[in-house]
């Protein structure tokens, strides 16, 4: 069964290329009215792909915004296992466009690369999935387990729709484990496992001042200046060893155990200061680069803006000032707690003769992590070495996917990320792309792995 898969994907490689070509084709961007329709379009290319597999149930479920793309297949019997797969077929947009080699929506190769908006997150790796059960319906007839679809189309808006769904419906999307294609590996053609994911929360700070912009020279002496207070409060928050002063921080927060230092210490990761061009690292204190990003929480200023921006000089202290702050988490830590902990904080140290504001993040995550000697991901590791050719790498990941922690938390069963990214791929970014030798072994992969879940 297993071979007979692996020759129908080598001899139908071009017009699987073409198929997904079209899906590509389709201007699925969420986050803009403008292209509700080819939301829509989007969805109806996935749920007749599915239909003209073979699977037994196929549906667009309506979400209250964009729709759901649900199927089964339960002809594997009783006995064998069943996976909830999930994926999404919305896009982020293509701003700026002028910076894009060749158009977003109109797939073209290059060096061995497939360059389109999507071609990697998240079209191209759902298309493989699909792909894979084709093959095994159009060779043996059946699917070596059963299976449930669910293919969003607002995971690059927040998925604000979608843990309701798998809350109100969750014998329709029960399985005994879930996996994703939504991530990438550590390099090209280095098969990577991801058995954790960083949690995410965040806050806002508003410093207000005076009701309005004051010349600097006549106040400047008698009125706080809010982008001054809000310096100070933000400098309270982490230290210069990159460790972070908020009271209560690192309460519940799981240790790095040897074991996972070692695993971590295995990985050829990037250069940091060649891939983000810069002269140095920066960690946390007793800690590397990779184990700070892979498996420690981190604090980050995303934004902060005040005051005269034009050219020149203004001579003002302007009247509010803001920031933006995002923090990545691990095991152990609560989002809604890490957050007040945030919020706590900054009331303390705000200086007097200011009005200070927090707003909380409405979107968060908890981290999540499976054990890397679970079996699931056992076979997840053999299956990317068979393919690639190459010993598996075991790493955990310091970006955030909501819908892991909401199977987890819901359905309490394993999740397996099985992704097949590459760093060069420039997710949101202009000039998209994904290395078509991904798409051959990554798909080849996800056969043995079929097969040997089955096993």
């Amino acid at each position: 069964m297993r071979e007979q898969a692996l020759s129908y994907l080598t001899e139908n490689r071009e017009r699987l290329l073409q198929k997904l070509n079209e899906f590509l084709s389709i201007p699925s961007v969420s986050t803009d009215s403008v292209h509700k329709k080819d939301i829509n379009k989007a969805a109806a290319f996935i749920e007749e792909y599915l239909s003209d597999i073979g699977f037994d149930k196929v549906e667009q479920q309506d979400t209250g915004g964009h729709p759901l793309v649900y199927a089964e297949y339960n002809q594997a019997g009783p006995e064998a296992p069943t996976v909830l797969f999930y994926g999404h077929y919305d896009v982020q947009p293509v701003d700026p466009l002028d910076q894009w080699k060749s158009k977003p929506f109109e797939p073209e190769v290059r060096d061995g690369r497939l360059y389109a908006r999507g071609s990697s997150d998240d079209k191209g790796q759902v298309f493989m999935q699909l792909a894979v059960f084709e093959a095994y319906m159009k060779t043996d007839g059946k699917l070596p387990l059963n299976v449930k679809v669910c293919i969003e189309g607002e995971e690059e808006i927040g998925s604000e729709n979608l843990y309701q769904i798998l809350h109100d419906k969750k014998d329709q999307f029960h399985a005994d484990f879930a996996v994703i294609s939504d991530s990438g590996m550590v390099a090209e053609n280095q098969p990577t496992i991801l058995y954790g994911l960083k949690g995410f929360t965040g806050i806002e700070i508003n410093v207000t001042g005076p009701d309005h912009d004051l010349h600097s020279g006549m106040y400047g002496g008698a009125v706080r200046n809010p982008i001054m207070a809000l310096t100070h409060i933000l400098a309270s928050m982490k230290n210069e060893e990159e460790v972070i002063t908020v009271d209560g921080f690192y309460d519940g927060v799981e240790p790095l155990t040897d074991e996972e230092r070692e695993l971590i210490k295995q990985v050829q990761g990037e250069n940091y200061q060649k891939s983000a061009g810069v002269s140095d690292t920066a960690s946390e204190k007793g800690y590397t680069a990779k184990e700070h990003t892979m498996a420690r929480p981190t604090f980050e200023i995303n934004g902060m803006y005040g005051g005269y921006q034009g050219e020149g000089t203004k001579t003002i202290i302007p009247s509010t000032a803001t920031a933006k702050i995002t923090c990545r988490l691990v095991p152990g830590q609560d989002p809604e707690h890490v957050q007040q902990l945030l919020e706590k904080h900054v009331y303390k140290v705000a200086p007097s003769g200011v009005r200070v504001d927090v707003k909380k993040e409405k979107l968060s995550a908890k981290a999540y992590k499976v054990e890397p000697n679970n079996p699931l991901i056992e076979k997840a590791a053999k299956s990317y070495t068979k393919a690639f050719g190459k010993e598996t790498v075991y790493v955990r990941m310091g970006g955030s996917i909501p819908v892991v922690e909401w199977i987890e938390d819901i359905y309490n069963i394993p999740i397996v990320l099985l992704g097949f990214g590459t760093p060069d791929d420039r997710l949101h970014s202009p000039n998209e792309s994904f290395p078509l030798d991904s798409f051959d072994k990554g798909m080849e992969t996800l056969v043995h792995y079929w097969d040997e879940i089955n096993n």
